[in-house]
């Protein structure tokens, strides 16, 4: 799970993230070669993983025939069946550490920003409409609507229509629900390349986002070395 901190750090780490979604898609639609990809999980991860990204590949070709209600669903459910989650501090010894794709698939193992950006990256590369989703942090209620506990949690957000109820990919649960269904989650932000919303609001707080990128520069730099970039 995530820790939400204060609310500066919030937002200004947000902010951040925002402009590298926005550079992450850039980066996938104009430069992918999952050629490279593939070859780079054999090299680097072995045939287990190769294969992995194989058959990963052959779902994306597979996605070109399908409305976005059936990309998501297919997307949401191949990744919650292909990892297991796990906190960052037990796979990477690090309190916040952002997987790219093939490390995911590679692990098999993330915590829940891991499941979200692999969806959403996956979902660019199927043709899904950047401005259609949001990478969202919310409260989640342990236990369900009646749980009195919350925690910081990471999903993702499809808006058919700009007002739209969302639907919801989580990797806690398998199928994906409109939000309205989702009692246990108050969203906190959401973000895209267009900019960052607080809440459910349907208006951005903060259009064409920028700031510093140190803290994720190396998120992008490790993407581009798995071949998305």
């Amino acid at each position: 799970m995530l820790s939400l901190g204060n609310p500066l750090q919030r937002v200004s780490g947000l902010i951040a993230l925002s402009l590298v979604v926005t550079l992450c898609a850039a980066i996938l639609l104009a430069k992918a070669d999952l050629d490279r990809m593939e070859r780079i999980a054999m090299s680097r991860h072995g045939p287990e993983t190769a294969l992995t990204v194989g058959r990963w590949r052959a779902m994306l070709e597979a996605l070109d025939a399908l409305d976005d209600r059936q990309k998501i669903e297919r997307v949401n459910a191949y990744f919650n069946r292909l990892a297991r989650w796990r906190q960052d501090i037990d796979i990477w010894q690090q309190h916040d550490y952002w997987a790219t794709p093939l490390e995911l698939m590679a692990r098999r193992e993330g915590d829940c920003e891991d499941f979200s950006i692999a969806k959403y990256m996956t979902l660019l590369l199927a043709g899904v409409d950047v401005h259609k989703m949001r990478i969202t942090y919310v409260k989640a209620r342990l236990g369900g609507n009646y749980g009195d506990v919350t925690q910081a949690h990471m999903v993702l957000a499809y808006y058919p229509t700009p007002n739209a109820d969302p639907l919801i990919l989580d990797n806690m649960i398998s199928e994906v629900r409109p939000a309205s269904q989702r009692e246990d989650l108050k969203p906190v932000f959401g973000f895209n390349s267009e900019g960052l919303w607080v809440g459910g609001s349907s208006a951005p707080a903060i259009n064409n986002p920028a700031a510093r990128l140190s803290r994720w520069r190396d998120l992008l730099q490790r993407m581009a070395a798995d071949g998305l970039g």
